[in-house]
């Protein structure tokens, strides 16, 4: 070891390790809170039914969740852990408020994508227990965005999250709130 140099400290780029930590948080929050929203209480629901659909419905209900599931996939990930440095966990949020991506058309692509993916399930299935369950959880989900994530989001933001209220609607085609 030469003198002067310490090699007990080696220099790391902060962002990617934090970055890296937010991905490893945001797949461990995918797998409990989406992945049993969109996957276990669906597949649960249908009790062992098969695929009730056949032919290009079947494909179209498929590439419904497919869908679904990449664009939560999407701005769960590249959105919230890569760009924002956080996760879609409120325990965990992001270290800046992201507008970019799929969110500069929406405020919340990931429910969308979790709803959309549900969507495609009970189409697939010809569920009527999947297709109320959705119901309850578009209704569930918005009441929590509009009365716990929106007041905090304007009490951590501030007029950067009004701003971007004002500009992007809450859910895609409806009026801006």
């Amino acid at each position: 070891m030469k003198p002067g140099i310490d090699c007990r400290f080696v220099p790391t780029n902060n962002v990617s390790v934090r970055n890296l930590a937010a991905l490893l948080k945001t797949v461990l929050f995918t797998i409990l809170v989406p992945g049993t929203v969109a996957g276990y209480i669906p597949w649960a629901l249908r009790r062992h039914a098969s695929i009730a659909t056949n032919g290009i419905e079947e494909v179209a209900a498929i590439a419904v969740i497919a869908t679904g599931i990449l664009i939560y996939l999407h701005t769960a990930f590249w959105g919230f852990a890569w760009t924002g440095g956080g996760t879609p966990a409120p325990i965990a949020p992001t270290r800046s408020l992201v507008v970019r991506g799929l969110h500069h058309y929406v405020r919340n692509p990931m429910y969308l994508g979790v709803f959309i993916a549900i969507a495609g399930q009970a189409v697939v299935y010809r569920s009527s227990r999947i297709s109320i369950y959705l119901a309850t959880a578009i209704a569930f989900f918005h009441c929590v965005v509009v009365f716990l994530e929106e007041p905090h989001l304007v009490r951590a933001r501030g007029p950067a999250y009004d701003d971007y209220r004002r500009r992007v609607p809450r859910w895609l085609g409806l009026p801006r709130s």
